[in-house]
């Protein structure tokens, strides 16, 4: 059994329209939700062995205050280029890459692949707003066993919540 979290990155900030998409930053609401849905995952315990994020800034940006708030080294969170722009079935087979010492893991990334993903893996349909954060119980010994309805959904929290 593995358990994935999907992290749809925190609110982007949009005041440049010269900055390409890749560098855009975090807003002052992403900069406040994304350490306060850590705090929430830490009061329920969770602390994901590792932390994957795509590489544009605003979900590298989220990813870290994550891993900071979670508790979570900076060693434990990797940037993966597959994870930016990624289809629902790109963003499971970047998980299904993952090493199988892992028993937890989280993908941060965009939309719409994250909610795809969580469908995929589910049969459930989720639109995330920015900064959720989907639990899934996945019924595999191996990552790589990881396709599309092997996963139960467990929980969705959103900064509104």
């Amino acid at each position: 059994m593995k358990t994935l979290y999907l992290v749809r990155h925190a609110k982007s900030d949009w005041g440049d329209p010269l900055l390409d998409d890749h560098d855009r930053p975090l807003n002052e609401r992403g900069l406040r939700d994304a350490p306060a849905m850590g705090h929430r995952l830490a009061e329920r315990g969770v602390r994901p062995d590792r932390i994957v994020t795509s590489t544009a800034v605003r979900a590298r940006s989220t990813a870290r205050l994550l891993a900071r708030t979670l508790g979570v080294g900076d060693d434990h969170v990797v940037e993966e280029p597959r994870l930016y722009g990624a289809t629902g079935s790109g963003i499971l087979a970047v998980a299904s890459t993952l090493d199988d010492a892992l028993d937890s893991a989280m993908l941060a990334g965009h939309n719409p692949g994250m909610s795809d993903a969580v469908g995929e893996l589910t049969g459930e349909w989720v639109e995330l707003p920015t900064c959720a954060v989907v639990e899934c119980r996945v019924n595999v010994d191996h990552w790589a066993e990881l396709v599309e309805g092997t996963g139960e959904l467990v929980s969705v929290a959103t900064p509104k919540d």
